[in-house]
């Protein structure tokens, strides 16, 4: 009696959705061309017939309508009713040419339809080139995607490819929109004065960026100076690239879905446009930047004694690389030798504070 209890109360709080219910899940597609919408908190997948995809492919986040129950009530078959958010429109293939206009078929291992390639938007693409091509249109209506080729692929350069598709798979376009790319052109280089009146101004303070020899942008800080009571004033600084976003603009919207900058062995595919990333937002040697800070007042023992957060105006004097800083330390003169070897110090009271407190070493806890 108590297990039929038990097992009324489960299905109790897990009901299942009846016909025409609309739901919200993540559509994989097998290479047989069957579809499966998972949802979350339900414990089996909605089964999605080729027919019933509405535009969607795999991976995109749609939404389903339950269309019957199969099977005594435990596989659900749904439709789809709308695509929420698309994985990827970008995809790599071969352009195959009729009369008239192209074809595109993608090289995936997941079922997708041929797109059709105006002769306008085939970007000098010829019969039988290895391309990159975006969908820009597909009507629910219509039988056919429609796209325009972004680039051609060159044959002898298989890494090129492997890197672009490493990158679509993942969910990461290949270049901005022209939409997102008009916003960017629009941001003034200039930081006006109002601006840096908001902020707290600390472009007479020593500072310097420390990054890769091969860095475009340098998005991270360090400043530092001597106060009169003897304690050192250390600030790190970060570029305040939300400055440049309008929240819910073409160019705010592709930033939010990239989440990230993506750093691939020979090449980097950027949150933003280059001009924001490497020269906006990137704290180069003698110009101002705004970031935002963090100001700490340490004692020449290592300790903290206060602490400051907010919005800065900056202004670095040097770009040193690491192997630059490694040889002032090691050699103990170079260039701003005096606070980087302070810097250093510095910086090895807190290694050694934090080996104190339990942290990993090389593998091994330090425990003090």
């Amino acid at each position: 009696m108590g297990r039929k209890n038990s097992k009324k109360k489960k299905d109790k709080q897990k009901p299942k959705p009846s016909p025409g219910k609309v739901l919200k899940g993540k559509l994989d597609v097998t290479r047989s061309g069957m579809g499966f919408v998972t949802i979350e908190n339900m414990e089996v997948d909605v089964l999605i017939r080729p027919s019933d995809f509405n535009t969607a492919l795999h991976g995109d986040i749609v939404s389903v309508t339950i269309k019957e129950m199969r099977a005594q009530g435990r596989r659900m078959q749904g439709v789809v009713k709308e695509v929420l958010q698309r994985k990827r429109s970008e995809f790599i293939g071969r352009l195959e040419m009729n009369k008239g206009f192209g074809f595109f078929i993608a090289e995936m291992d997941k079922p997708m339809p041929d797109v059709f390639i105006p002769l306008n938007n085939l970007n000098g693409a010829n019969d039988k080139d290895r391309v990159v091509v975006k969908i820009t249109e597909w009507d629910n209506g219509g039988r056919r995607p429609v796209g325009e080729v972004i680039s051609v692929l060159d044959a002898e350069n298989s890494n090129d490819a492997a890197m672009k598709e490493i990158l679509l798979d993942s969910g990461f376009p290949l270049a901005f929109s022209d939409d997102a790319l008009e916003v960017a052109a629009r941001i003034p280089d200039t930081i006006s004065a109002d601006e840096i009146n908001k902020r707290k101004d600390i472009r007479d303070i020593f500072t310097i960026t420390i990054d890769p020899a091969d860095a475009k942008d340098f998005d991270d800080a360090i400043s530092f100076r001597t106060l009169k009571n003897g304690n050192y004033e250390l600030g790190v600084h970060i570029a305040d690239v939300s400055h440049y976003l309008e929240p819910e603009t073409p160019l705010d919207k592709e930033a939010y879905g990239k989440a990230t900058s993506v750093y691939l062995p020979d090449r980097v595919n950027p949150m933003l446009p280059e001009h924001i990333s490497n020269v906006l937002c990137s704290l180069r040697p003698k110009e101002d930047k705004l970031t935002f800070s963090a100001i700490f007042q340490i004692t020449p023992k290592g300790e903290v004694k206060q602490y400051w957060l907010g919005k800065t105006v900056m202004h670095s004097d040097h770009r040193f690389t690491y192997e630059e800083v490694q040889a002032i330390i090691e050699e103990k003169t170079g260039l701003y030798a005096e606070q980087i070897l302070l810097l250093n110090e510095l910086a090895q009271r807190f290694r050694k504070k934090r080996f104190n407190h339990g942290a990993i070493n090389g593998g091994s806890i330090q425990t003090g």
